[in-house]
């Protein structure tokens, strides 16, 4: 294993491996859980069919085994639900309950369907229950904080199973009767034991292995950790760890007393690491994230966190990277610690240090996109080894794996609110990374999230001017999912704070996108009056190309209206002033709207010799596309002039162009906007790119 931030050969875990093998007891548990599948709901008795889907609780104290429960029994019925089971986690590892849009989401993406940039919660678990309608399904909601959280994602179809786990009674959830998981039965908690120390230490001693299950009053997670410390210390006596155990008292109970002797044991630097493990986002963590936090190396940090598998302290994500996950139940242990052995001082330190390390990750993943550029290339190689990628694909590959940690690493930095500057730092840095491994589209529902919270920072702080560019990236995602209301909203919200700010930029965005937005609800009078303001902004600053696009635009909104005098006019200053600017390819452009425009208007000639100059623009453009949908277009008007010989002479170097594109192109033009209504895709194509 190499010290470089992704391994492409993969990476083997040297620590010991976590415990595993075939689920232990719970037998009565499993059968009343069985049974209750099987009973008949309230709403059947008078022989109705239950109108939604059936909830098994799972109720139990973390470290009880309630999760692992509720596995057994989603493995062992999982045949009867053909359609799949989906999972999804309800609470954080400090116990803030996972808001339920959070979980529609990662629902509906595990069934691999739409989730829009912003939808609003209710849209969301409506489209949850639309997807599930007709579906047998199990559903996993584990560490449910109240019924809320579960009523909202229950599915309407009585053929699907909810199995949710939960410290306390889901109250207000009909038909819903506790299976309470208290200890082991006491057979299977000696071999839990057993499978970390080794079976001799048991059964040479069965009195002293009773009396350690007794004093960690058989919770599997006190007994794995007590495993975890005798299979490091294989001449310790199982009955010594009994009496220690049993001499001490701690107010959290076996767990917690098992825990304390297990830090107290640990070598200082070790126990350090450990306790910090509690600023982790989403509970975690990579080696990177552990140095950081520790303030030592990388490979350090990798060795210690695989001792800790061994003792039970953390668990092996499956991952091809390197990737470990703090148990639920030692979360507030491990903050319980660290708040009573560590100062205040050094805590937001190790935060700090683990956002700045999060910031230089995410600027070498998206660095690595941009090695055609010498002056990145240099800027990589001085970066240390271990926060290189050797390849794009390994940056987008850690990326994609480390998406929660980051997603909820910026959430916390936010929510802290005395790190801002590296919380703005590291949202930038995810944003920039996203959109170059991901593309805007796919990574749309996580950048709405990431921009809304650069506006909470920016609001807090009053920015005015993140506040714009939040608020713009904000409005440009509602408008592209069909929220153009909301995104006017958020685009007259972003000129107030550009205006505030004194950025021309910002104001400038803000008035065209206004004008973008009033097009898009039909209102071309606004439309064209918003560009013009934009346009006016654009001339003063002498912004020749971003003036000629503002003309094309105030011309499509004419367009639109049907005031084809007017449009004609702002086509002819956007052709000038793309010649002025020296943009052949926008004046190619140009000139073919203006030609559709005449074609509209009834002037079918001028369309002609415009359409020719335009040909011969996109020619020196050497936009092959371009020249061909010109080609069709000028066959089209030759037609029209009663000339069949010439225009089947354009038809043939269209498709001689293009091949069986051609095709392609004559069919999108026969299905294209009606001459009616103006704008067209090559022309909304040609203004749009900006937004």
């Amino acid at each position: 294993m190499t010290d470089q931030a992704v391994d492409t050969g993969g990476v083997q875990l040297s620590g010991p491996p976590a415990v595993e093998g075939r689920f232990l007891g719970r037998t009565r548990e499993l059968k009343e859980l069985r049974a209750d599948i099987e009973r008949a709901g309230l709403d059947t008795i008078a022989g109705r069919k239950a109108p939604r889907a059936r909830v098994l609780l799972v109720a139990g104290r973390p470290g009880s085994g309630r999760t692992a429960l509720a596995g057994e029994l989603a493995r062992q019925v999982a045949d009867r639900y053909p359609d799949g089971v989906l999972r999804a986690c309800l609470g954080e590892p400090d116990g803030t309950p996972v808001p339920v849009e959070q979980a529609a989401r990662e629902l509906l993406t595990a069934l691999r369907l739409p989730t829009p940039a912003g939808a609003a919660e209710d849209d969301l678990t409506a489209d949850l229950r639309a997807a599930l309608s007709g579906r047998r399904v199990l559903l996993l909601l584990d560490d449910a904080s109240g019924a809320e959280q579960v009523d909202a994602l229950l599915p309407d179809s009585p053929d699907c199973l909810v199995v949710a786990v939960s410290e306390g009674p889901l109250t207000g959830i009909a038909d819903v009767r506790p299976c309470t998981v208290g200890g082991l039965d006491t057979k299977s908690a000696l071999e839990l034991l057993a499978r970390c120390t080794g079976s001799v230490r048991i059964t040479v001693d069965p009195r002293a292995a009773e009396d350690l299950v007794e004093a960690c009053q058989a919770q599997p997670a006190a007994l794995a950790l007590a495993g975890g410390w005798l299979a490091a210390r294989p001449k310790a006596a199982v009955a010594d760890l009994a009496k220690r155990l049993n001499a001490e008292s701690d107010e959290r109970g076996p767990l917690g007393r098992v825990f304390r002797l297990v830090h107290e044991t640990l070598p200082g630097p070790a126990a350090r690491i450990l306790r910090l493990l509690c600023l982790a986002p989403a509970g975690l963590v990579d080696p990177h994230t552990a140095s950081a936090l520790a303030g030592c190396s990388v490979s350090a940090a990798h060795t210690t966190l695989d001792d800790f598998v061994g003792l039970g302290l953390l668990r092996v994500v499956a991952s091809p990277l390197p990737q470990y996950e703090v148990p639920g139940c030692l979360h507030p242990l491990l903050r319980a610690f660290a708040e009573a052995q560590d100062r205040p001082g050094e805590l937001q330190l190790a935060r700090a240090r683990m956002l700045e390390r999060t910031v230089r990750l995410l600027h070498s993943c998206r660095a690595i996109t941009e090695t055609d550029n010498p002056d990145v290339r240099a800027r990589l190689q001085g970066l240390p080894r271990t926060l290189r990628f050797p390849t794009p694909r390994a940056a987008a590959d850690w990326l994609r794996i480390r998406r929660p940690a980051l997603l909820a690493a910026a959430r916390l930095a936010v929510a802290d609110g005395e790190l801002d500057t590296l919380a703005r730092r590291l949202m930038s840095q995810l944003v920039r990374a996203m959109v170059a491994h991901f593309g805007t589209q796919a990574a749309a529902a996580d950048l709405y999230g990431i921009h809304t919270l650069v506006l909470d920072v920016a609001e807090r702080r009053n920015l005015p001017r993140e506040r714009a560019a939040a608020l713009l990236n904000l409005g440009d995602l509602d408008a592209r999912t069909g929220r153009t209301a909301e995104a006017l909203v958020r685009y007259r919200a972003a000129l107030d704070a550009g205006r505030e700010a004194d950025d021309p930029y910002a104001t400038g965005r803000a008035m065209e996108s206004v004008g973008g937005a009033h097009q898009e609800l039909g209102d071309h009078d606004r439309a064209a009056d918003w560009f013009g303001r934009a346009l006016a902004q654009r001339l003063a600053r002498g912004e020749r190309a971003d003036a000629a696009r503002l003309y094309g635009r105030i011309a499509t909104a004419h367009t639109y209206a049907g005031r084809y005098g007017e449009a004609l006019r702002g086509w002819r200053a956007a052709v000038a002033g793309y010649r002025k600017a020296g943009d052949v390819a926008g004046q190619a452009r140009a000139l073919s709207e203006l030609a559709r425009v005449q074609e509209y208007a009834g002037r079918p000639a001028e369309s002609l010799r415009t359409c020719q100059e335009a040909v011969e623009w996109a020619r020196r453009a050497e936009d092959v596309r371009l020249q061909a949908a010109l080609q069709l277009r000028l066959a089209d008007t030759l037609e029209r002039l009663g000339d069949s010989a010439a225009a089947r002479l354009h038809r043939s170097a269209a498709e001689r162009m293009l091949g069986e594109e051609g095709q392609d192109l004559q069919e999108g033009r026969a299905s294209g906007p009606d001459p009616e209504h103006g704008a067209n895709a090559c022309e909304i194509r040609s203004t749009s790119d900006e937004d």
